[in-house]
């Protein structure tokens, strides 16, 4: 669906009035499920996994995100910390492919912006988007994934919309079944994607996902920390 990567974290472009601190750490609180139109939900649980408090997903031919909506101004961005466990991945997936675009593993930060510096074109997909939710969607969303074929490092911009860029952290079977860490800088990164400097912060995110496949597939997230 061509709206799909918008509604996930619609709702979240405009800024609360507390500002979470750095050395903030995201886990149990504040989480919600957010659906994707026409998808089926995706299960999200807090669970522990390896001595570990987590968030165990799992899709069946599903999509929906497990999201908080924080507050963190850009002067405050920096380092965003989190951990991720994938045990098998999905046969046939990539999320370079807008049929095949399916990951076990996406963790997902939403930023503010100022949308009428985007084209009509994207602004009438933010209006559609807006309608549909209830909720209008984030300037800018970067995503980073767990891919099956697509190198590391590589920077994917997403097919239907380009206010959804990825970030490829880990890609094939070599990590499978271990947790892996990550630290990026948000700033950096962001740079990077959009050729800019980031907004505000206003939500996280973590989904797995394999509707466009007709698969299943499963994670766990460990706690996101920014400092």
């Amino acid at each position: 669906m061509l709206l799909a990567p918008l509604a996930w974290v619609a709702g979240c472009a405009s800024v609360g009035p507390v500002a979470e601190a750095p050395g903030t750490h995201f886990d149990g609180q504040g989480w919600h499920a957010v659906p994707l139109p026409g998808k089926s939900l995706t299960s999200y649980r807090w669970v522990e996994k390896d001595g570990r408090a987590s968030i165990a997903a799992s899709a069946d031919r599903s999509a929906s995100m497990w999201r908080r909506k924080v507050n963190v101004p850009s002067q405050h961005l920096g380092q965003a910390s989190f951990s991720w466990r994938v045990d098998r991945l999905i046969e046939g997936a990539s999320v370079a492919d807008a049929d095949r675009e399916d990951a076990p593993a996406r963790v997902m930060f939403a930023f503010a912006g100022d949308v009428a510096r985007l084209s009509a074109r994207t602004r009438m997909m933010f209006e559609l988007a807006h309608a549909l939710t209830g909720e209008p969607p984030p300037y800018a969303t970067l995503m980073y994934v767990w891919e099956g074929k697509e190198p590391v490092d590589s920077l994917v911009i997403n097919s239907r919309t380009d206010r959804v860029r990825k970030i490829v952290l880990d890609s094939g079977a070599s990590h499978l079944g271990r947790w892996r860490q990550h630290r990026r800088n948000l700033v950096v990164d962001f740079r990077r994607a959009f050729g800019e400097d980031p907004g505000p912060l206003v939500a996280i995110a973590v989904m797995t996902d394999a509707d466009n496949t007709r698969s299943v597939a499963e994670a766990w997230y460990g706690p996101i920390e920014l400092d």
